[in-house]
């Protein structure tokens, strides 16, 4: 681990903190006219999900801390968990659905995810950017409604709802950005 300022701190580092791992979620730097600068933080604990606002000094050190990212594969949904497979040793491991949350609703048959690890420990699953999905419930195509930005529902082969533009019928491919479910384009 590697020792940095407060002030350093930025979204998405993962640093030790009062005994425990956390991610920063938002960092803003703070100069008020009386006292010292200190660095505003916004944390999640990555091993029981509590959130936590600290202060944290420029002259104060904390530990940086580095996940390593593997690769598994996505293999089924084991009931309350769902089962992926590590790509280079074939180990299998299973995660809570509650751990892998909302991202658990993008995963498809053979589809690589990166868990990250603390030492042995997984603290978190990344799904794919963009997946490809079949819409299989929307409204009919209205004639004349083609007016600019329009959207309309649908619901897709997995179960997630997207808004997606009105020339979009039922049994069409898109391709949906995962982290914040919205519709990108048609898939070829």
């Amino acid at each position: 681990m590697v020792k940095i300022n407060g002030n350093e701190i930025k979204p998405n580092m993962v640093i030790e903190h009062n005994g425990s791992v956390w991610r920063a979620m938002k960092c803003n730097a703070v100069k008020p006219g009386k006292g010292g600068a200190f660095n505003q933080v916004e944390m999640r604990n990555l091993f029981n999900g509590s959130k936590a606002n600290e202060r944290f000094r420029a002259n104060e050190t904390v530990e940086r801390v580095r996940l390593e990212q593997k690769d598994y594969q996505y293999l089924f949904d084991a009931g309350e968990a769902y089962a992926f497979m590590d790509q280079e040793s074939f180990e299998q491991i299973e995660l809570q659905k509650d751990f892998v949350g909302e991202d658990g609703d993008f995963l498809q048959d053979g589809m690589t995810v990166e868990i990250e690890f603390y030492g042995e420990t997984p603290i978190g699953v990344k799904v794919p950017e963009q997946v490809t999905l079949t819409v299989e419930e929307t409204e009919p195509v209205v004639k004349g409604q083609t007016a600019a930005n329009s959207f309309k529902p649908a619901v897709c082969d997995n179960g997630v709802r997207v808004t997606v533009p009105p020339f979009i019928g039922v049994g069409e491919r898109v391709i949906v950005q995962t982290s914040d479910r919205t519709y990108l384009r048609r898939a070829d």
